[in-house]
């Protein structure tokens, strides 16, 4: 932990150097959610811009526009294309971001036409069923799985292909079952899918852990995994890693930034210097808290590389499951 005094003086220095690279005109700041109002990515615009705004790391409030579309890939494809060099603009990104563009979902565009800013916390995957289902851990569901895959039907709140789904299909992988037998049906958002397990429609719900806390907490479901390298606490204390089953699998899903590719450089830095200071203020961390975000913080080149070799990862598992060639 950094002393008082180091972090006054780190702001300090920061902030001069952001004074020294103002928007341009002082433009009002934008955030980009690539997704409608409600989901991950809204809620990072949200959250990154009310604590920006409230340490005085920029002009006035973040104002937020929601752009769905395509997974991500509208809101990339106008950044990319119309907001080459636009310095007022932010946009939320995830892990989806970076399987998307893995999977070439985004046709000729690639990780490399945007800069990555930083990773601000994350989620892990977690796989459920409802509470008065015969499975009581993870190895007594898998072994009813491979005896017959046809029986369990899995949903999500992603489409074909999309996180929730490739969670399941990786966990089908390391406990030698076929993916291509795999019963995934996607929901538009984890509220429907967690809806269609709690009703019976379907065995399993794949998501991520903060999506199942308030079922989980009422009572209605049962956690049998998280897709962590180590358990997470709170109310997932006692609920085992997928490690821990003897499945290898993790699947973390950050949430960060980019902005567009021909920014000048001065203000890359700039907002370098934003985001390294949100991320150590404990005015982040009560945000973060709020959001059932874990912490998980990368910033400039680290992230950019930490990016890079995602859909790199990413890449090759599509090809080992036969998502694509």
């Amino acid at each position: 932990m950094r002393s008082a005094l180091t972090y006054a003086f780190l702001c300090g220095c920061y902030l001069c150097n952001i004074a020294c690279a103002e928007m341009s005109n002082s433009r009002v700041v934008e955030c980009i959610a690539p997704a409608n109002a409600g989901g991950g990515w809204d809620l990072t615009c949200r959250a990154v811009g009310r604590i920006l705004s409230e340490l005085e790391l920029v002009s006035g409030t973040v104002r937020v526009t929601n752009m769905p579309g395509a997974g991500g890939g509208v809101a990339f494809v106008h950044t990319v294309t119309q907001r080459a060099t636009d310095q007022s603009l932010i946009v939320a990104a995830s892990s989806s971001t970076t399987l998307n563009l893995a999977q070439g979902l985004w046709g000729p565009l690639s990780e490399r036409d945007v800069r990555w800013l930083g990773a601000v916390g994350a989620e892990y995957g977690a796989v459920a069923v409802r509470s008065d289902a015969r499975w009581q851990h993870l190895g007594e569901l898998v072994e009813e799985w491979r005896r017959n895959p046809a029986a369990i039907v899995v949903s999500g709140g992603s489409a074909v292909a999309s996180q929730d789904h490739m969670k399941i299909l990786l966990l089908a992988d390391a406990a030698g079952i076929d993916a291509a037998k795999i019963r995934f049906v996607p929901f538009d958002g984890g509220g429907e899918a967690m809806s269609a397990l709690l009703g019976g429609f379907v065995q399993l719900f794949s998501g991520d852990a903060s999506e199942m806390i308030s079922q989980l907490d009422a009572g209605n479901i049962r956690v049998l995994t998280v897709f962590a390298p180590e358990r997470l606490g709170g109310r997932f204390a006692q609920v085992p890693t997928a490690r821990e089953s003897g499945f290898d699998v993790d699947w973390i899903n950050w949430r960060g930034l980019y902005v567009p590719a021909d920014v000048s450089q001065e203000a890359y830095t700039a907002w370098l210097d934003r985001i390294t200071i949100l991320g150590q203020s404990e005015a982040w961390q009560r945000a973060r808290e709020q959001s059932r975000l874990e912490p998980f913080f990368l910033i400039g080149a680290e992230f950019e590389q930490f990016v890079y070799d995602q859909v790199v990862t990413f890449r090759d598992m599509a090809k080992e499951i036969g998502i694509i060639q």
